[in-house]
């Protein structure tokens, strides 16, 4: 079981360092958009499909970016008792509590993919003059939430092997 928690961790951590990595460029190309937008402002031409872009990339960037601030554990914690814990007492609470992630992380999947699946079979589009395909980005979040439900369960069987006293 452990060999197989150890090679899962392994391969979910580096797929989301990647990914994480490449969505922190997201930022840039978000910068672009509004430099863009306020530039063909001033020049008095209309670049009605900014606003809506610079939200796409944005969603990208949280949505991609999101496993990878879970695996550095950079999330907020609220602190009240947990500071004073010893580290296995902590993961274990971890161990247990991550199970609400997990839950509310498949609800959540299971909506994005039916709300793809729907904006894919209807070609579902904004209602703005742009009018952009939105199945892209929702592809986009339905990727993003697979894998923060993934790093989940890599974050699982960290914390079971450190409440157990070994390391992954």
């Amino acid at each position: 079981m452990m060999s197989f928690a150890r090679k899962y961790v392994r391969i979910v951590d580096a797929i989301n360092y990647r990914v994480g990595r490449f969505s922190m460029y997201l930022l840039y190309v978000l910068m672009g958009i509004l430099l863009w937008s306020s530039i063909s402002n001033i020049i008095r031409q209309n670049a009605i499909w900014t606003l809506e872009m610079a939200q796409f990339t944005m969603v990208a960037y949280y949505m991609l970016g999101g496993p990878y601030s879970l695996q550095l554990d950079s999330n907020v914690r609220m602190d009240l008792l947990y500071g004073r814990w010893s580290d296995k007492k902590k993961a274990w609470v971890d161990a247990f509590s991550i199970f609400a992630l997990i839950f509310y992380l498949g609800v959540l999947l299971y909506g994005a993919v039916d709300s793809t699946v729907y904006s894919l079979e209807y070609a579902e589009r904004s209602a703005t003059a742009w009018r952009p395909y939105i199945s892209p980005i929702k592809i986009i979040m339905v990727i993003g939430i697979f894998l923060m439900l993934l790093q989940a369960f890599a974050i699982f069987f960290k914390d079971l092997a450190k409440a157990r006293g070994e390391e992954l």
